[in-house]
């Protein structure tokens, strides 16, 4: 079995999608940046703590209100400043892999998770 292959198919196709992935890759570097340098500020225990990270997942602030500091009762506060990084860690997470996926076009890279 003979099998034909037409004259410009094949690379013309391979070229334009060549160009197609250094086009996305270049867009997702960009947006890499972009998400990098956001900032995201989240309060918990009724805005009794207020933590503000970059998109790179790094604590800029954290601001406590005086009243609830109290020193027989260190755990509850530690718990509110747990709680307030832990929902802006996954706030960074969660816009990243939306914005990513507006450039992907919904495709499911892998590997790609832990990278945003």
């Amino acid at each position: 079995m003979k099998v034909r292959i037409p004259n410009n198919g094949g690379a013309g196709n391979m070229a334009n999608m060549l160009k197609q992935a250094q086009k996305m890759q270049e867009d997702m570097a960009a947006m890499q940046a972009e998400l990098e340098a956001r900032e995201y500020e989240v309060s918990a225990g009724g805005g009794m703590a207020t933590v503000k990270v970059n998109g790179k997942k790094e604590l800029i602030s954290l601001e406590v209100q005086p009243e609830i500091v109290d020193p027989d009762d260190i755990e509850t506060l530690t718990d509110i400043i747990i709680a307030a990084v832990n929902q802006a860690m996954k706030q960074v997470d969660e816009v990243s892999q939306e914005e990513m996926s507006k450039i992907t076009g919904q495709m499911n890279l892998p590997g790609m998770n832990g990278l945003f």
